[in-house]
């Protein structure tokens, strides 16, 4: 008995299918022999019958009686009883004593030989249950010499040779049912071999075990499930490295900072230092703070994207002026590692997007601050928006260190970094890929290692008709702008100090 399972489902459907058409093979295959076998007693003794006519004219110069015996005579067929019946269907004469003379008889064949036609019965005699044909037609030899000349032969012997296909064919059936039941037990363990492999694999695996891998050169979808779960297998256990990378990192990331804070907290709790001393403690401890708030933030966006909690406040929004703006905010920081940025656009347009500004500049402002943060000394950061297709297309191309081939599909991984010493949690590019899909945006990587990274955002335009006109701030136009303002206030600022 098989058990319930995959290999019982198979092994029965197999075999109901196979059953049911050899089934209906077999029973047209034996109506068809049959069929076959009557035909051709029919058609035997139908050549007897057409041969009748030849007799007609010598047989109507003769009386009755001599008719009779002379047609029980000459129409004689071989294992078959020659009945000759008046047009009353009563037997005048009969070639054996099988029906009695005198007798009347009533079957289908003899009406419609009656009526013309040549008759067929196929039946049991009455007396012995015996299954007969009977072929019968009218003879007309003039006058009142009309007569049913009727044959009857027997199909017991006919039979028994069906009977005999019969069991053959059903034996042979048998075998079949017999050899299918055994292809498809193999089949189905085939199947169901690999599958239990796999599950136990798989239950492993769900138990922590996620070095054991499924072995085996499974084909087909078998093969596809097994190399799946060993990839998700790989994948996990990566994922689970570059968490723990990310928690070293960022344990690292928030240790120095509060290592900082706590040291100068505790130095000016001390007291007797000199305002300028005091204001460095003060300025150091700010800037630790504001470093992890933004760590903190960072961790809290990639929460809310990964929850699908991020909610965006949209509105029409000018690429250009939240690129300008980026510039702005991180010349500080360029200028400070020597990196000059140029900006090269359409001053005349604003290049509308629907989408959230501060959300946008989010991407932007992450974007080149790796560009900086990865460039070297006394290089450029080029910085484009333009309009494609109704795309509003925003390049950001640098000359720095570039990222390698292998390194490059895996940039946007969540908590992966290719430098751990640069510091950061590695969310940055992968918030930045989840805010511009939710703007229903691209983002694009391109690198080569040594001659530096281009990462292009690719946003749906916002058509003109639906822009208002003055509706944005006013912000500074050009890149020589922003680069003189941004000088005229770190030249303010190093005055105050």
């Amino acid at each position: 008995m098989i058990k319930k399972g995959i290999t019982r489902q198979i092994v029965l459907h197999y075999f109901i299918v196979v059953f049911l058409a050899l089934l209906l093979v077999e029973f047209v295959f034996l109506i068809a022999v049959q069929r076959y076998y009557y035909e051709s007693i029919y058609n035997t003794i139908n050549q007897q019958i057409t041969s009748t006519n030849d007799f007609k004219e010598t047989l109507s110069r003769t009386d009755e009686a001599n008719n009779l015996s002379y047609l029980l005579a000459n129409l004689q067929l071989g294992s078959t009883e020659l009945q000759i019946l008046d047009m009353d269907g009563r037997v005048l004469a009969s070639s054996t004593a099988f029906e009695s003379e005198h007798a009347v008889l009533q079957t289908s064949d003899i009406s419609q030989a009656m009526n013309g036609s040549i008759g067929r019965w196929v039946g049991r005699q009455p007396l012995t249950g015996e299954q007969v044909m009977a072929v019968s037609h009218k003879l007309d030899l003039g006058g009142e010499n009309t007569y049913i000349v009727r044959y009857l032969t027997s199909l017991d012997m006919v039979n028994s040779k069906l009977l005999v296909m019969g069991l053959l064919a059903v034996a042979v059936g048998v075998a079949v049912l017999v050899i299918v039941l055994i292809i498809s037990i193999g089949m189905a363990n085939s199947i169901v071999r690999p599958l239990n492999n796999i599950t136990a694999v798989s239950a492993q695996m769900a138990r922590g075990r996620l070095d054991v891998r499924v072995k085996g050169n499974y084909k087909h979808e078998l093969g596809e499930l097994a190399s799946t779960l060993n990839f998700m297998a790989h994948e996990i256990v990566r994922s689970n490295q570059i968490k723990d990378d990310f928690i070293s990192s960022i344990s690292h990331e928030l240790r120095t900072p509060l290592t900082s804070i706590k040291g100068w907290s505790e130095t000016l709790d001390s007291g007797g230092y000199d305002p300028d001393e005091t204001r460095i403690g003060m300025s150091i401890i700010s800037k630790e703070t504001e470093r992890l708030i933004g760590l903190v933030e960072e961790m809290l966006d990639f929460s809310k994207l990964q929850q699908n909690q991020m909610k965006l406040v949209k509105g029409s929004v000018s690429i250009r002026e939240i690129v300008q703006e980026t510039m702005l905010n991180v010349w500080a920081k360029a200028e400070q590692k020597q990196v000059h940025l140029k900006l090269d656009t359409d001053e005349t347009r604003a290049f509308n997007v629907f989408g959230d500004g501060n959300r946008l500049k989010q991407v932007f402002l992450n974007i080149v601050d790796n560009a900086i943060k990865f460039s070297h000394e006394n290089s450029w950061i080029f910085l484009s928006v333009k309009e494609e297709k109704g795309q509003i297309i925003a390049a950001v191309q640098d000359t720095g260190i570039g990222i390698s081939e292998e390194h490059l599909i895996k940039v946007r991984d969540r908590f992966f970094q290719v430098n751990h010493q640069n510091g950061g949690t590695g969310l940055g590019l992968a918030i930045t890929q989840e805010l511009v899909e939710l703007h229903e945006g691209t983002i694009t990587i391109q690198s080569e290692l040594g001659s530096g990274t281009t990462v292009t955002v690719s946003l749906p335009a916002l058509p003109e008709e639906e822009t208002v006109a003055g509706e944005a701030p006013e912000h500074i136009s050009n890149a020589e702008e922003v680069q003189e303002t941004q000088a005229q206030k770190t030249q303010s600022d190093k005055g105050r100090t």
